[in-house]
């Protein structure tokens, strides 16, 4: 069972900086990636941000600049630093995990951006 729990999310202004967490547990092996996506009122799922095994990062156009994600490989644990927030960012945002090909996914956490 691999299980993905995620914190960090909540209210903030825009303009304002949150840093999500997400952890994993149990049968961790051949990672393939971690990530967060995230889902936005009345919109599709997209990607947010993504950190391969081999460290390399990719973000989404309307993030670049602003988030960062990282990884504690030890800990299992990703991270994203959300800055200079928007309005726009509010959604429920969702830790992924690929294990050589299977995806795992937490429950989300909401973050509201206020203008």
């Amino acid at each position: 069972q691999v299980q993905l729990v995620e914190s960090g999310g909540g209210l903030v202004q825009a303009g304002g900086s949150l840093r999500l967490s997400c952890a994993a547990s149990g049968s961790i092996f051949s990672i393939v990636s971690m990530g967060w996506y995230r889902q936005g009122p009345g919109k599709q799922r997209e990607l947010a941000a993504i950190i391969t095994s081999a460290s390399s990062a990719h973000y989404a156009a309307s993030v670049t600049g602003r988030f960062t994600i990282s990884r504690d490989n030890a800990k299992n644990t990703v991270y994203l630093q959300m800055n200079s927030l928007k309005p726009e960012d509010t959604a429920v945002y969702y830790c992924n995990l690929n294990l050589a090909g299977k995806h795992y996914w937490g429950r989300g956490a909401q973050v509201t951006v206020s203008s």
